[in-house]
């Protein structure tokens, strides 16, 4: 194989003849065409395949995130049977809830419970009153505040008999202190919140969603 003589060839480039190009060597040729040719591939790559490159990525990028969003939805779909499975068991819960909250003509029989059931427990009496109501959603809060007199433990079984009863009450802001100095050492005064609630009928319901929409517009 022929040598090539770099410093000869250097020599020979720097001396062609611009305005002769029929003397110039065959390699002097060849080395200008793949100049050429690197060229237009280089300006190719930049104005022609480069973008297409990022647009292919972008492409394939979209194609990935497609394919997680399929996968989702397609795993949502085999799971929504049991999403219905469960909204039923739901709606017979709720409705279950729904039937332990006494509708308006029960309220007074509720009311005598707590008091019989403070009966029974051998507390004394000094407050039983019924507080304005607080209307929810779909139901009303039924506050009554009561003070009674008597022994820890017989407040404990008081507590329970509320507990106990078929209907929801729940006994809050309890404050316990000592009953004063005429009554016996162990006997406390309890003073607390008796809430019971009760389901509100369709045109409650409705006049309290009205309500609720006028307050919003007066905002």
């Amino acid at each position: 194989m022929k040598k090539i003589d770099l410093q000869a060839a250097w020599d020979e480039l720097q001396g062609l003849d611009w305005k002769n190009i029929g003397a110039w060597s065959q390699w002097v040729y060849y080395f200008f065409c793949g100049l050429a040719a690197a060229a237009i591939f280089l300006a190719a790559w930049y104005f022609k395949w480069s973008p297409d490159l990022e647009t292919l990525k972008g492409a394939q990028h979209q194609e990935q995130q497609l394919k997680r969003d399929f996968s989702a939805k397609a795993a949502k779909a085999a799971a929504l049977p049991l999403y219905k499975t469960q909204l039923e068991q739901m709606k017979k819960d709720f409705g279950f809830m729904l039937k332990q909250l006494p509708g308006q003509s029960e309220i007074a029989n509720l009311l005598n419970d707590i008091s019989q059931a403070r009966v029974a427990s051998g507390l004394k009496e000094e407050l039983f009153q019924p507080q304005p109501e607080v209307t929810k959603d779909f139901y009303a809060v039924v506050p009554n505040q009561i003070i009674v007199t008597g022994t820890f433990e017989q407040m404990a079984d008081f507590v329970s008999a509320v507990a106990a009863l078929s209907r929801i009450v729940t006994i809050d802001s309890i404050d316990l202190t000592p009953a004063g100095d005429k009554a016996p050492p162990n006997e406390l005064r309890m003073s607390a919140l008796a809430k019971t609630y009760r389901y509100l009928s369709d045109e409650e319901t409705q006049k309290a969603a009205k309500e609720a929409k006028l307050k919003e517009r007066r905002r």
